[in-house]
């Protein structure tokens, strides 16, 4: 019966261990999202880096005042959630924005609570390299057998 629990524990272990570097690896990369606040529509770009437990990166926020970049702090991560705060500086003041995310897929739910304003409540997704790469016309060639485009005099 001891061996049996331990290797429950273990398993346990395991499994926490496992669900952590899932999420770790899923929430590097680029993420957008909009938000409907007070002000208006922000639209956000997020660029998460990921070591171990600790989240670092950019939080990009794009509004009808203007566009500003921040270096998030605080991030952390466990299982499949995600914190940091965007320490943004707004006119002559300094609004701490804290931001609690539950990361599924390529999904990220967040509430976000700014200062002691407003907390609302968002949907950022991964920005996968097809969607971050712009479009480009391939030189397609023409096919022998197919009737040209152009009159014929």
């Amino acid at each position: 019966m001891r061996t049996y629990s331990k290797v429950v524990a273990l398993a346990a272990l395991a499994l926490a261990f496992v669900g952590t570097v899932r999420a770790q690896e899923s929430v590097a990369g680029i993420w957008k999202g909009q938000i409907d606040t007070q002000i208006g529509l922000q639209k956000y770009i997020f660029d998460f880096k990921v070591d171990g437990d600790k989240l670092t990166g950019t939080a990009t926020g794009e509004r009808e005042m203007g566009t500003n970049k921040v270096v998030i702090t605080e991030g952390k991560i466990a299982t499949n959630e995600i914190t940091f705060v965007e320490p943004l500086k707004f006119g002559d003041n300094e609004l701490r924005i804290e931001y609690k995310g539950k990361v599924s897929g390529d999904e990220i739910k967040f509430h976000r609570k700014v200062g002691e304003v407003a907390e609302e409540d968002f949907v950022a997704r991964r920005v996968k390299e097809t969607d971050a790469k712009p479009e480009t016309k391939s030189d397609a060639k023409t096919d022998s057998d197919a009737p040209s485009s152009q009159p014929h005099n």
